[in-house]
């Protein structure tokens, strides 16, 4: 691509130019300075005439009407439906990773829709917001943040599911649409585990983002990580983390310890033991944090939100499924009075889990 009238998508916003000629990327921490004529690392950021696009610009690979908890978020709008939307690419190289035929695909590819298209889409599946999910987000988030500015007229939220890898820059955009965000650590952020299987120098950036997140935004935010048995499930790495949510992020955000299934380049691992995500979810608790849960294990009493005063369970799930709510009005705990840290009432939606579209060759 030599010129720009040949290029796919739109120009991005998050580039600076380089003396030596090159355009370095500020959408996410690995801060890719790109030649002309190629992509960075995530496959759909690239450089033509000079300047930086994203290719993958009103490229649509897969959108699905997901329930809230599916991502996981348990703390705010509850019960809601959420048109979730991908691109193809990711910044991550995650040997696990369940999409990787939509994150780790090199190609510019998808159902063509403009943002308006997009939210329009979700108003009539008859959803409540829309999640940016199952490749990084960041990475398309010019994109993102057009579709996000067209759910709000419409009255919709906007969510992200990320790995958190961003930039001051990225936080900037953020800000101007998102509603809500999970960061989703693997292995608690321990360096020798994102090293080996994800392909960064580190996890300081996602630690920084969280900060920068908290301390200029009121997007609300929850965490979860991602515990692989054998080589990520360092319980000191998990403390670490839990103190740094307390302290940095506060008492009352949500953890969320998910068991690990075998996929793409780990099929010869097992699932992580309950027994594990039990421990990590007690060192949750010995740590401060409120509200504590384990994901991906269907029917287990951890799935449930208890109220800290008292201990009563005032949402009671099932997987996805809410089964009762006990908060009244102003989402307080019925039994001791106690003020739950969740954002909105119940919603009953009765459309999710429907399949849009998904474009896999």
């Amino acid at each position: 691509m030599q010129s720009s009238d040949k290029v796919f998508g739109k120009q991005a916003e998050l580039f600076e130019n380089l003396p030596n000629g090159r355009v370095k990327c500020t959408a996410c921490a690995r801060y890719c300075e790109i030649p002309e004529g190629k992509s960075g690392l995530c496959g759909i950021r690239g450089v033509a005439d000079n300047k930086l696009f994203l290719y993958v610009y009103g490229k649509v690979i897969s959108g699905h009407i997901d329930p809230i908890e599916k991502k996981p978020v348990t703390h705010y709008r509850p019960g809601s439906g959420i048109y979730s939307i991908a691109t193809t690419g990711c910044n991550w190289l995650c040997k696990y990773c369940q999409n990787y035929d939509i994150s780790q695909r090199r190609k510019i590819e998808g159902v063509d829709m403009s943002p308006s298209q997009v939210a329009q889409t979700a108003m009539e599946y008859g959803a409540d917001g829309i999640a940016y999910t199952y490749n990084e987000p960041s990475i398309f988030i010019e994109f993102a943040r057009d579709c996000g500015i067209e759910a709000r007229k419409r009255g919709l939220f906007n969510i992200f599911v990320s790995n958190g890898y961003d930039t001051p820059d990225s936080v900037n955009l953020m800000d101007q649409f998102l509603d809500c965000i999970t960061v989703d650590f693997k292995g608690s952020g321990k360096q020798e585990f994102v090293r080996q299987y994800i392909g960064i120098p580190s996890a300081d950036p996602v630690f920084q983002t969280l900060k920068e997140i908290h301390g200029r935004t009121s997007i609300h935010t929850e965490i979860t990580d991602l515990i692989v048995p054998e080589v990520g499930d360092d319980l000191e790495a998990a403390r670490k983390l839990c103190r740094f949510v307390y302290d940095e992020l506060g008492p009352e955000t949500p953890i969320h310890f998910l068991r690990f299934h075998p996929d793409y380049k780990m099929m010869d691992f097992g699932y992580t033991p309950v027994e594990t995500l039990e421990k990590h979810h007690s060192i949750a608790k010995e740590e401060g944090l409120r509200y504590a849960y384990l994901g991906n294990v269907p029917g287990h009493p951890l799935e449930h939100t208890y109220c800290p005063e008292c201990n009563y369970v005032v949402i009671n799930r099932y997987g996805y499924d809410i089964l009762s709510w006990n908060l009244d009005k102003t989402n307080s705990c019925k039994n001791c009075g106690y003020p739950i840290s969740v954002t909105g009432a119940l919603k009953k939606s009765s459309k999710r889990g429907t399949s849009v579209f998904r474009i896999i060759q």
